[in-house]
């Protein structure tokens, strides 16, 4: 099998492999996530209570400013942010946030990337290459027990 391979305009961060988390939806930290369960909160997004903690996230756009940047830095402090985010498009300050937060980040496709990339797929994010790799479909993740949540601080 190919790999389905799309290269973005911008790029930075570290080669990370993880599920992908799909939805033609913007993106707030601030109004978008519960940021101590490390889940979507707002009930009218797409990912409403899916885990984003160490999933590529591919979304639409990029919503909001400085909020967003600092929150990026304070999730990857308690180890509860995204792998990397995958973008259309995305504003100044989230590429700031996202450097600030060691969060890798792809945005600027010839094509919707929300619509290339299959929700819960395995991808490989290439900053340096600037390039998103589609490797197939993802094991299911475990659930955890009903009623419990991630830790904040998970051993190093």
């Amino acid at each position: 099998m190919t790999a389905t391979v799309f290269t973005a305009r911008h790029a930075m961060g570290a080669r990370v492999v993880a599920q992908a988390l799909v939805a033609h939806d913007g993106f707030s930290a601030r109004y978008d996530l519960n940021r101590l369960q490390g889940v979507f909160s707002r009930p009218s997004h797409r990912l409403y209570g899916q885990s984003y903690v160490g999933r590529v996230l591919v979304l639409d756009t990029a919503k909001g400013g400085v909020a967003t940047a600092w929150m990026l830095h304070e999730m990857q402090s308690r180890h509860m942010a995204p792998a990397a985010i995958v973008f259309n498009t995305v504003n100044t300050i989230l590429a700031q946030g996202a450097a600030l937060g060691d969060v890798s980040m792809l945005a600027g496709f010839d094509r919707d990337i929300t619509a290339g990339v299959p929700h819960g797929a395995l991808v490989e994010v290439d900053p340096a290459a600037r390039t998103l790799r589609v490797l197939g479909l993802a094991p299911a993740p475990a659930e955890p027990p009903a009623g419990a949540l991630p830790p904040v601080h998970p051993p190093r």
